[in-house]
């Protein structure tokens, strides 16, 4: 696998926007991931939709071409960055700094439309397959 997708990235997917689709084509299902953290993410948005029946199904059929990976062996990565970062003063949500410390720690790209946000974790390689125009 080469990319971790966040969850703005399976929606716009989802939704058929900003040519994700192309590029997730393009990229191959087989290549992609997801975290565990950006499936519960989807999940609370299609309980929190007007239709959560449909947007489950939509969730399904992702989960029928793409991996989860489990955030544990990320846990370690996540508490450095985090201690980094609040040093910093440049926190980013827990949500967020999973997701990313999830793609540094396994060598993926992060998949993005936020990638001001994820470029403060270290090692991260960060990818933004939105095209606003499309």
């Amino acid at each position: 696998m080469n990319y971790l997708l966040d969850t703005n990235i399976c929606i716009h997917f989802f939704r058929g926007k900003f040519g994700v689709t192309e590029r997730f084509e393009v990229a191959k299902a087989e290549n992609c991931a997801i975290s565990e953290i950006t499936l519960a993410e989807l999940v609370f948005g299609a309980e929190n939709s007007e239709n959560p029946k449909k947007n489950h199904e939509l969730i399904e059929q992702l989960l029928e071409i793409v991996t989860v990976i489990p955030i544990y062996d990320s846990i370690m990565s996540y508490g450095k960055e985090k201690a980094k970062l609040r040093k910093a003063g440049t926190m980013i949500s827990d949500l967020d700094l999973f997701i990313g410390c999830t793609a540094a720690q396994n060598d993926f790209v992060m998949v993005t439309e936020n990638t001001k946000e994820f470029e403060r974790i270290s090692g991260i390689k960060l990818e933004n397959w939105v095209e606003r125009g499309k």
